[in-house]
Parts: C-alpha cells; sequence; structure tokens
C-alpha cells in the first residue's frame, strides 16, 4: 500500500495541517473540499492508521500525524528540490546571468570575481543589480535575476534558499567637525535623537512600515551609497557604513567613530547571504558565481 503514496498526497496533508482545515486546503490547493478529504482519507488508508482526529469543528492532527508531519515536510522538499536540479540541468547553461547584490557588500571582492566570471564565462552576459534592503530581493521575486546576494535586509522570506557568504562589519561614523564627534561616549540614544541620521532608502515596498538600524526621530534618506558617504564627510549627519567601505577615511581622520551606548536591532554589521528561490536554482555559471563569491571571501580572510 506504502508504494502508492504520493508527492500529491504528502503536499495535500501539510497544505490541511498548515490551513487549518479541509476547506483552507482545498482553497490553498485549487481543489474541491471533497476532492481533499478523500486524499487525505485514501493517504491515511496507505499509512494504516488515521492523521487527523475529525471529532471537533476542525481536524487535529492525532499524535500519529504530528509525528509523520515532518516526514512529509522533507519528503515534499526532497521533490522539490529534485524536480529544480532536474530543471536546471534540462536548462543547461543560462544565456545570461543576472545577479542583484547588497550595496553593502564588499566591491574589491565583487570586482574580482566579476573578472573571474568574465575569463571562465566570456559568451555569458552579466547583468547586476546593486541595491539596498528589500530593493536587493525584489527583483528575484520579480524574476527578474536568478541570484541575490543580500544582507541589509535580516530577514528572508519563504520560498527562498539561502547561503551564508561573509559577514561585513560596521560602523556609527561622522565627520570630526560634527557635534557628535566631540561627545565623550557612549552617547545616548536621546542625544542621536537630536542630530540628523542619515540612512540609505529602501526602492521597493517590501519593508514599507519597517526600519532597521534607525536611532534618530530626524532622518535623511538617500537612495545611492556614494551620497551617503559624500554627505557624512561633509558633516551633514551621521550614519552606519560598512567598514571596508570608511576604513581609509578613518585611517586619514576624515571620518570618527561614534561610541554609542545602544546598539540598533539588527546589530553592528551584516550577515551577507546568497539567496534563490527554491523553484528556481542557479545553472551552472549561477553556481559558479556564488562558489567563486564564497573562495573570495575565504581568501580575503
Amino acid at each position: 500500500m506504502l508504494d502508492g503514496m504520493s508527492v500529491d498526497q504528502l503536499r495535500t496533508f501539510i497544505a490541511a495541517v498548515d490551513e487549518g482545515s479541509f476547506s483552507a486546503a482545498g482553497r490553498k490547493l485549487r481543489r474541491a473540499q471533497s476532492v481533499v478529504s478523500a486524499t487525505l482519507a485514501n493517504l491515511e488508508a496507505q499509512v494504516g492508521f488515521p492523521l487527523f482526529d475529525r471529532s471537533g469543528r476542525y481536524p487535529k492532527l492525532t499524535e500519529a500525524g504530528v509525528a509523520m508531519l515532518e516526514a512529509a515536510r522533507l519528503a515534499a522538499a526532497g521533490m522539490d528540490a529534485f524536480r529544480a536540479k532536474a530543471r536546471t540541468l534540462a536548462e543547461g547553461l543560462e544565456p545570461e546571468l543576472a545577479v542583484s547584490v547588497d550595496v553593502m557588500f564588499p566591491v574589491a571582492q565583487l570586482t574580482a570575481a566579476v573578472q573571474a566570471f568574465h575569463q571562465v564565462f566570456p559568451d555569458t552576459p552579466l547583468r547586476l543589480y546593486v541595491e539596498a534592503l528589500g530593493a536587493v530581493l525584489q527583483p528575484l521575486l520579480d524574476g527578474h535575476c536568478r541570484v541575490a546576494i543580500i544582507g541589509s535586509l535580516p530577514h528572508i522570506p519563504a520560498g527562498c534558499t539561502s547561503e551564508f557568504l561573509l559577514n561585513v562589519p560596521a560602523v556609527a561614523v561622522v565627520s570630526p567637525e560634527h557635534l557628535l564627534a566631540n561627545l565623550p561616549g557612549p552617547i545616548l540614544r536621546s542625544l542621536l535623537a537630536e542630530h540628523v541620521q542619515l540612512v540609505l532608502a529602501d526602492r521597493s515596498s517590501l519593508t514599507v512600515g519597517r526600519s532597521f538600524g534607525v536611532m534618530s526621530s530626524k532622518t535623511w534618506h538617500l537612495a545611492d551609497m556614494g551620497a551617503k558617504h559624500a554627505f557624512l564627510r561633509a558633516g551633514l549627519g551621521w550614519g552606519y557604513m560598512p567598514l571596508p567601505v570608511v576604513e581609509e577615511d578613518l585611517a586619514t581622520g576624515k571620518l570618527v567613530t561614534l561610541n554609542l551606548q545602544m546598539q540598533p536591532d539588527v546589530g553592528p554589521g551584516f550577515a551577507m547571504q546568497a539567496v534563490h528561490l527554491e523553484e528556481h536554482p542557479p545553472g551552472p555559471a549561477g553556481r559558479w558565481f556564488i562558489n567563486k563569491l564564497k573562495m573570495q571571501v575565504s581568501a580575503a580572510g
């Protein structure tokens, strides 16, 4: 009986659990409730025990159902990975590789990876989107790129797979002529709130109503990292910057670090990850590019 079990039955089982009812599962799967009920009844007949207690208004997992749920999720995920791998192999080498890259990613390591890519794949065009926050992820979700290198957005949405690349430290900096530069640390948040904080703007709608690392009620939103860097050196405000970008400024005294009493919730740094959609993994060129970035990170470390 178990040999006849299908992935479709497992997906129906998972949907019934996640949606809370057979009718809701039917809406998610675009099937009639009767079809969902019949599918689950057949699955229970095959495994030899009930997966749901149907005595109440809504079906509840039995103890056996709870025990089987994780196995069902793993089996369904494994089939998804199998299909995605088969699709990738069938497609062959990508005609073009589009990658969305977080502006916080170290430019030296990115440049080295791009140079190596052009040597290995001279006939494969490379298109890069350089953005921040949700705008890094938006081209991936919209299908405009296959890989996103992201760190300034701390949360990876469902349906995506991520691979850790490196941590990029961040520091709070300000011009030595700025009033904050002359305050003894640690600086209270109440004092920071009196001064303009320069922050990167999100060109997508993914972070509407949310803020990351904002500690002042006075903010200037800039869509360009270069503009933020220039404004900081001009003394127009204070802000967080990736350490590799401002190391030379700190060494020459064009910028100074601030000792803050309270760090933002996201922490003083960015965990860079290579992200792709579970159903659309990168092809040979995309996989090579991700692995090259990892090698660049290891070499730099």
